[in-house]
């Protein structure tokens, strides 16, 4: 079946950094858009990034631009989000999503997430 499991995630500091992966299985992933989402406490849910299937074609939330990084590794079948200067508004649950930016809402394609949570 189809598995999506997040890593990465933890307590950081405002202004750290973290690396969160997503490891892909039971389906085709080179030929699939991925997409990351959060939601924060309290919050609905937000789409974050997405990329294109060779990684050519990126897109992020204004509320990420500059500050994160979205990739895949399609020979590791494997997906990431680096995100630098993060601050506590990026607190929540980060989900790695099998689905284009405009599906991104679709919560059956997201795996089980990961915590991330920004303090001091």
């Amino acid at each position: 079946e189809v598995q999506l499991v997040e890593s990465g995630g933890g307590l950081v500091q405002p202004g750290g950094s973290l690396r969160l992966s997503c490891a892909a299985s039971g389906f085709a992933f080179s030929s699939n858009v991925m997409t990351w989402v959060r939601q924060a406490p309290g919050k609905g849910p937000e789409w974050v990034s997405s990329i294109s299937r060779f990684g050519k074609t990126t897109d992020y939330a204004d509320s990420v631009k500059d500050r994160f990084t979205i990739s895949r590794d399609n020979t590791k079948n494997t997906l990431y989000l680096q995100m630098n200067s993060l601050t506590p508004d990026d607190t929540a649950v980060y989900y790695c999503a099998k689905v284009p930016q405009s599906l991104w809402y679709i919560r059956a394609y997201w795996g089980q997430g990961t915590q991330v949570t920004v303090s001091s």
